[in-house]
């Protein structure tokens, strides 16, 4: 009988054939990778491995953040803001009013070069909490429209500057519409002669602009012909390719305070020398209580001024420096101990025995 019950034993309900558990399981092909038992290497980052990465760090950065400044401060800057002294005294009281109205709004400034002003200089417009970055602004535009002379009638993203008169508007959309009309002109008094400065317009927009967004074959059609006039008007006769001041102020901002590259003037200015600005006051600020300002600037080889990014290595240099030292006299006072490696993640049983 034990000999009969052995084979029923195997053959019950109860038994497992392992080629069938073999055949439905989903469990992976073992192997080393997939179990994640390759060889890794597994640093011990030592107190003197800890001490002397910051160390490194701020002898890196301190002195690149020194240099930053340095350079930075290098720059030469002159920043006249205008938009309240170029109203007339007895129209402070309507600022609004006095820019909507119809007429000459030309205003002088006298601007005094403090330091040496290498060429090329950099002539701005800088606008103050002018939100560009404002989702329904950002928005109304049509890059087909721009590129493409055959989307003329591509609008439906432009609204409400999408059609006057019932016709297309090129180019359509409230960036557009609402183009910077600020112009300056400059006059340059060195010793006892006065000679006008030339302010050079050309290629102050990215050449990727000029090439790829706006089309050479595109020409402005119905703009500003509305019933409300926004900003600046567009040469009919000339494609949008090389209306350069239009793909400027294209390239939206993503801050509230932001400058936008007017022109550049071609010749060195000495620490001395006055820049008379004749400049048309147009640009309505006023509704929304924004500032304008007129900045001509050199730069360097890190660019303009900008602090930021010699104050930030700084910072970061200073404070790996600091935590150096810190660890440094830890480690002098309480040395660690290395001699027992249980310590380890990788060392310690998980069962607990």
């Amino acid at each position: 009988m034990s000999s009969n019950t052995a084979p029923s034993s195997s053959g019950g309900a109860g038994s497992v054939d392992p080629t069938s558990t073999r055949r439905h399981s989903k469990r992976p092909k073992y192997s080393r990778f997939t179990q994640q038992e390759l060889p890794a290497c597994k640093p011990i980052l030592t107190p003197r491995w800890v001490i002397s990465a910051f160390m490194l760090v701020s002898i890196v950065f301190i002195p690149i953040g020194v240099v930053s400044l340095f350079a930075s401060r290098d720059v030469v800057e002159i920043i006249d803001r205008y938009e309240t002294d170029c109203i007339p005294l007895p129209f402070r009281s309507d600022k609004v009013g006095y820019i909507q109205r119809v007429g000459d709004k030309k205003c002088n400034r006298t601007l005094k070069v403090t330091k040496n002003m290498k060429k090329p200089i950099f002539v701005y417009y800088q606008l103050d909490n002018f939100y560009q970055n404002h989702r329904r602004y950002v928005k109304s535009r049509s890059d087909q429209q721009l590129r493409d002379p055959k989307s003329e009638n591509e609008v439906d993203a432009c609204k409400p500057e999408d059609k006057a008169g019932g016709q297309p508007v090129v180019p359509c959309g409230l960036i557009a519409w609402s183009l910077f009309n600020d112009t300056y002109s400059f006059s340059h008094k060195k010793q006892q002669s006065t000679e006008p400065l030339t302010v050079n317009k050309k290629d102050i927009s990215w050449k990727s602009d000029r090439d790829h967004k706006f089309g050479k074959k595109v020409f402005p059609k119905n703009f500003q012909n509305g019933t409300l006039q926004g900003g600046a008007t567009l040469n009919a006769s000339k494609p949008l390719s090389e209306q350069e001041d239009l793909i400027v102020w294209m390239r939206t901002a993503a801050l509230p305070t932001f400058r936008k590259l007017y022109g550049k003037i071609e010749v060195d200015l000495e620490a001395g020398d006055e820049l008379h600005v004749t400049l048309d006051n147009n640009y309505n600020t006023y509704s929304f209580n924004g500032k304008k300002k007129l900045v001509l600037s050199t730069t360097s080889w890190i660019g303009g001024r900008n602090d930021f990014l010699g104050i930030a290595y700084l910072t970061v240099g200073g404070l790996c420096f600091f935590l150096a030292m810190a660890f440094t006299v830890v480690y002098l006072v309480k040395p660690r101990q290395l001699g027992d490696p249980s310590y380890l993640s990788w060392n310690r049983n998980p069962g607990g025995h």
